[in-house]
């Protein structure tokens, strides 16, 4: 399809996700992909700097991944997973129980990483339930996001992304954000475990980098603490690795930076290497055996038409095996190096302040008369650097870097010059 036509018909029936189409720019017509580019039906080669919504992790059309969709494509494509079982899901349960922090050996499929969460969050309400011991209070991080369903709105931090259906979310015990300064982050659970600890069915937590809330990084340090209060209160903590895991943040979970097994930890994003929607939320036997009883009310009544669609299960497997090879560990460790590269030139900038890093995440903010997700000053950067061949999606005032693994450091040094060169320009 021509390039015009395509975008006028995109303009007539499409709605596009966080998009106020009033004013928007118009969308990159993206024609084929390969590697760390995009290309486009109009001839232009774009860096993929933001690994297409934190998804693509070894680079677009792995030929592994894409191999391995077309053969389970021709063998089977989709079969309902109540009361049915087969190979490509048992083995990739199997691998991620293998992979995991050690404990979580037991995996629900789902479709996305809202809905991973959204079930950890129903599993841990339902613990108590099955346990006669009925508590309905869950504790969340200041400027978290956990996705766009209800329940993980609900434990997601209020703001523009919630505004419109505040009334409609059950209320949390809001804990400070860590990345402000983990001992008050600590000071408050102890807080709230001595005056509603009784009360408290869950801890949730994005494990050392608070994504969508701005890039935030903590420490390693406070991760343990709350787990360890966690253990001993005997409360299920809850892990949201849907961005921070297969790798982002140098381990293949952040939580093994900091030793720390959830007892809930939720994946999607780059499980599939990028190529299919899935999600899956783990657990621990012992959560587990609380659902097993002769009463079957005690069942988690929570599914998915595609929950472990074959064809996505084979992809995630072979995007897992990518993941465990030593080339891929040393490309990891290579974007690290060039990030902090990068970083170091940015860092001196008098517009540019709070440069940090985890693993191939890098962040800083740009000095702007607004501040957060609407500010005006992520909307520029991204024009900037889109007519320059780098996709880049700022979150308002927070720049952030995060490139799939096949990124070379040439690349990311040209995505890091058009930035600078951003900064540079004269302010309106």
């Amino acid at each position: 399809m021509e390039t015009d036509a395509l975008l006028a018909l995109d303009a007539r029936h499409v709605w596009h996700p966080y998009t106020q189409h009033r004013g928007a720019p118009t969308p990159i017509p993206v024609a084929r992909a390969e590697g760390a580019y995009l290309y486009t039906t109009d001839g232009r080669r774009i860096l993929d700097a933001i690994s297409s919504w934190w998804v693509t992790l070894h680079g677009h059309a792995t030929p592994e991944i894409a191999d391995a969709i077309g053969q389970q494509a021709r063998t089977l494509e989709q079969v309902i997973f109540a009361g049915c079982t087969h190979e490509p899901a048992v083995r990739l349960c199997t691998e991620l129980a293998r992979v995991a922090p050690a404990g979580l050996r037991r995996v629900f499929l789902s479709d996305d990483g809202s809905t991973a969460v959204e079930v950890a969050v129903k599993m841990a309400l339902q613990y108590w339930e099955n346990r006669g011991e009925p508590r309905r209070l869950v504790a969340a991080l200041e400027n978290a996001y956990h996705g766009d369903t209800f329940g993980a709105m609900s434990v997601s931090a209020r703001s523009v992304y919630t505004a419109s259906f505040d009334p409609m979310l059950f209320d949390v015990a809001r804990l400070p954000d860590p990345s402000e300064g983990g001992a008050a982050t600590i000071d408050a659970l102890d807080a709230l475990l001595g005056t509603r600890g009784r009360e408290l069915a869950a801890v949730i937590v994005e494990p050392l980098v608070l994504g969508a809330g701005g890039m935030r990084m903590w420490d390693e340090a406070t991760l343990r603490a709350i787990a360890e209060r966690c253990r001993a209160s005997a409360i299920p903590l809850i892990a949201d690795e849907v961005m921070t895991g297969f790798g982002r943040t140098g381990p293949l979970f952040a939580c093994e930076r900091a030793g720390v097994t959830p007892d809930l930890m939720c994946v999607s994003k780059g499980i599939t290497g990028g190529f299919l929607p899935l999600g899956a939320t783990l657990a621990t036997d012992a959560l587990f055996d609380t659902f097993l009883s002769d009463d079957r009310r005690r069942t988690l009544f929570h599914g998915h038409s595609y929950t472990a669609n074959p064809i996505a299960c084979a992809a995630a497997l072979a995007s897992l095996a990518l993941l465990e090879a030593p080339a891929c560990t040393a490309a990891r460790a290579r974007i690290e190096a060039a990030h902090r590269r990068g970083l170091a030139a940015l860092a001196a900038h008098p517009r540019v302040s709070g440069t940090r890093l985890t693993g191939t995440i890098a962040a800083f903010e740009i000095a702007s008369p607004e501040r957060g997700y609407l500010a005006g000053v992520g909307r520029a950067l991204g024009a900037f650097a889109l007519a320059d061949g780098v996709l880049l999606r700022p979150l308002g005032d927070t720049c952030y870097l995060l490139p799939p693994y096949c990124t070379s450091d040439d690349d990311l040094a040209h995505a890091y010059d058009v930035v600078a060169r951003f900064l540079d320009q004269p302010r309106p």
